[in-house]
């Protein structure tokens, strides 16, 4: 059965159409059903993960007009953005871009993740500004006294991730890994929210055109074409949305062993015009490969698992409060990358269930499984389990569940 783009917005309308998540779909699936396009209108994906790709572009009021010229550097919360292109002369207002993987000067930890999430859920933050001719001008602001707010992803949802591991007994920095990865195999590392992820569900942009409608952070946005280092084999997205209409659950800073980056969550709608469309979506977590490569290589496979690894885990770690010694100094507290522990208390809404908690404690205050591969090195067979993810579940799988509802609601017609 074919079917159009106007005839699933058609029963759309009519409240008719038949909405799942990938998830769903692969459940029937994997209960022994044989969905076809008849069945089926619309189904949704999700990815949530640290997207190192993301800049923001704003224009913000600094001070009143005829202050000073034009600015030459600007800093936001001590995060360094980039002035321009529009000079603004004597408006007293700044055109500037922002990278999400920016640090601040002040605070090595804090970054343009950090911020992005500051902004978003509507605290003041900083801004300094210098002119050309040397001049500091102060002042504090709010996301909604912004002009514009305008978040450009370049590189997102990533097809094909790869996780790391370190075969060396030297600790190695890297942004693929919470902190220093220690070793030998004492760990891997993962990104990708497997079956649910939109790219394993449409691999050759098939649904997914220039133009094509998504959700970023929970935003309405659009899919530009595809990103940066994009390839058929390996494909991600670039795609851009209104910063003042997201969700600070869903994006935020990501502390890492070389320093602070940025995760944001993306869904996608799938329309289900024929069986081929719909066959890609039956696409099960145990069928994705995932190489292993060594963190320091990077392009040096080790060994293949699949994401697998998120089947039979802990999405969340369960914190015993009566096992915490509350350390002086805590390891949890300084490795947690979205500082979801501070002051011994864990805070749901920030937790990412990265599993670096349960990783770092020795006094099993953090209960969580997270998994385990095995790889065979140098013909001995070695078990690894998970010490870090850099994707969330839980966040993905929301926003594809809410961007059924905005369907179903009729919020979201292709």
């Amino acid at each position: 059965m074919k079917k159009t783009i106007q005839d699933i917005n058609h029963r759309i309308c009519e409240g008719k159409a038949t909405i799942l998540t990938a998830e769903e779909v692969t459940s029937l699936v994997k209960d022994g059903e044989k969905p076809r396009a008849e069945d089926i209108d619309v189904v949704t994906t999700g990815t949530c993960g640290i997207m190192s790709g993301t800049a923001a572009i704003f224009h913000l009021p600094v001070t009143k007009p005829g202050i000073f010229k034009k600015a030459k550097n600007i800093l936001l919360n001590g995060v360094p953005g980039f002035p321009g292109p529009c000079p603004n002369e004597w408006l007293g207002s700044v055109d500037l871009m922002i990278y999400g993987t920016s640090q601040s000067i002040y605070d090595p930890q804090y970054g343009g993740g950090f911020l992005f999430k500051d902004l978003i859920r509507g605290k003041e933050i900083e801004i300094e500004v210098e002119d050309f001719q040397g001049n500091i001008i102060k002042s504090n602001t709010l996301l909604d006294d912004f002009g514009t707010a305008q978040m450009i992803g370049i590189r997102f949802a990533f097809k094909n991730y790869t996780a790391f591991t370190n075969p060396t007994s030297n600790p190695v920095s890297s942004i693929f890994n919470a902190v220093d990865m220690e070793g030998p195999f004492k760990g891997i590392s993962f990104s990708g929210c497997g079956e649910l992820n939109p790219l394993q569900n449409d691999p050759k942009l098939k649904s997914i055109h220039s133009g094509s409608k998504l959700l970023i952070n929970n935003s309405e946005g659009l899919f530009i074409g595809p990103g940066t280092r994009s390839s058929p084999e390996k494909p991600n997205m670039m795609i851009t949305a209104d910063m003042k209409k997201m969700d600070p659950y869903y994006l935020g800073g990501f502390r890492t062993g070389a320093g602070p980056e940025v995760y944001n969550s993306v869904a996608t709608a799938i329309p289900i015009l024929n069986d081929e469309i719909l066959t890609k979506t039956f696409i099960k977590n145990e069928d994705i490969t995932l190489p292993i490569s060594d963190i320091k290589g990077r392009h040096s496979v080790l060994s293949q698992t699949t994401y697998d690894v998120w089947n039979n885990v802990d999405e969340r770690p369960t914190f015993e409060k009566e096992l915490c010694q509350r350390c002086e100094t805590c390891l949890v507290e300084e490795r947690c990358p979205t500082k979801a522990f501070q002051k011994h208390e864990l805070n749901q809404s920030k937790c990412f269930g990265c599993g670096m908690c349960a990783y770092s404690c020795s006094f099993g205050s953090f209960q969580m499984e997270r998994g385990t591969v095995l790889i065979d090195w140098k013909g001995e067979i070695k078990r690894l389990e998970v010490s870090c993810r850099q994707s969330d579940i839980q966040r993905a799988r929301k926003l594809a569940e809410e961007l059924k509802k905005r369907i179903q609601n009729k919020d979201f017609l292709f």
